[in-house]
């Protein structure tokens, strides 16, 4: 009798795309499974196997909660939050949608970052684990879900929720992405910010200067960075991917010139005793953010080479202008190919082809 391995189930190597999962996972411990088994009758049933998850992977629709990011920070929900104390009354919080920083004190809690609210009651139990001030603010860095689906009920907990102009109307509006093949409804009105902010505002809160700042279009046209002056603390939300590619959302304001303007205005007000808190991947310092901001422009400025020399989009993706960084920045959300052509996309539309080109 032929016996699957779980532990080969768990191993095999294939797609990483969110659209197979473990459908995708099974399919190829099936194929290295035929390779081995000799006796015909076994080979059929294996190759029906095949066939079910074949037709199982092609019947889930290819959008955002499906097979893109959102369905890959609802499946990490399902695990533990992350409690990181970073620095005296800073601490982050890491496995609900985007990063969640909070400065706790006697005035309460700020936060930057809602996360998603299938983590409320987890999210809930490490904010409580912090200690037991009241939720008082929470700044959205930008309006993507994965960032302000928490809205609703920290308003409920008391916050005031905070964010850029921008970001108030994407919130309130319906907000189709083609490059999630998704429609975002409004919020509902306890989810939506009451708090807006054009370019900075600073806050006196907890025994810190708080400073909360826009910088013109970056990862979107509404993005906001927290400063915790006195702990040395910038959260960064989506304009700092610590390791990873990017999402950049050219779609809704954003660009690969206007997320290099971000990391370098980052790169400025740091220092080496600055901690830098991405919007994914873990606590950060200057010298990754500096590697961050290398890696922005070493990709655009070979992107933008292979432009002027009149090269299809397609010609630019099989040239690898991300080949240096594939290896180290592509096994997240996003792979090389994915990456050039958001650098593409935000090129494009900044610095458009001669006509005939």
């Amino acid at each position: 009798m032929l016996r699957l391995n779980t532990a080969e189930m768990s191993q095999t190597t294939g797609p990483t795309s969110d659209l197979f999962g473990a459908v995708g996972a099974t399919f190829y411990m099936v194929r290295n499974l035929m390779c081995r088994v000799k006796q015909p009758a076994m080979q059929a049933l294996l190759f029906a196997s095949v066939g079910a998850s074949h037709a199982l992977a092609s019947s889930v629709p290819d959008d955002y909660f499906h097979t893109g990011a959102g369905a890959r920070y609802l499946r990490r929900a399902d695990e533990a939050i992350v409690v990181k104390p970073v620095r005296e009354n800073v601490t982050v919080l890491m496995g609900s949608g985007g990063n969640i920083t909070v400065l706790s004190g006697k005035d309460g809690k700020f936060l930057v970052d809602a996360g998603i609210s299938k983590r409320h009651e987890k999210v809930q139990a490490a904010l409580d684990r912090i200690g037991p001030a009241p939720l008082r603010y929470v700044v959205n860095t930008h309006w993507h879900w994965d960032h302000t689906d928490g809205n609703a009920w920290m308003h409920a907990a008391g916050a005031t929720i905070v964010a850029q102009e921008n970001t108030a109307r994407h919130l309130t509006e319906t907000t189709h992405v083609n490059a999630w093949n998704w429609t975002f409804d409004p919020v509902p009105e306890a989810a939506r910010p009451t708090l807006l902010i054009r370019d900075e505002k600073v806050f006196d809160f907890a025994g810190n200067k708080v400073e909360v700042e826009n910088f013109g279009h970056g990862h979107t046209d509404g993005d906001l960075w927290v400063y915790f002056r006195d702990a040395d603390v910038l959260a960064l939300g989506d304009t700092f991917w610590n390791g990873f590619y990017p999402y950049i959302d050219n779609e809704d304001g954003g660009s690969i010139d206007g997320a290099i303007k971000w990391a370098n205005q980052a790169v400025a007000r740091t220092t080496d005793h600055t901690i830098v808190v991405p919007g994914h991947g873990p606590v950060g310092t200057r010298a990754q953010l500096i590697e961050f901001r290398d890696m922005l422009t070493t990709v655009r400025a070979n992107v933008a080479a292979l432009m002027q020399q009149g090269k299809s989009l397609d010609e630019i993706v099989a040239a690898r202008p991300s080949a240096a960084f594939d290896d180290n920045w592509g096994h997240f959300v996003f792979n090389g190919e994915q990456f050039t052509r958001m650098v593409y996309a935000g090129l494009l539309a900044t610095h458009p082809k001669p006509s005939g080109s």
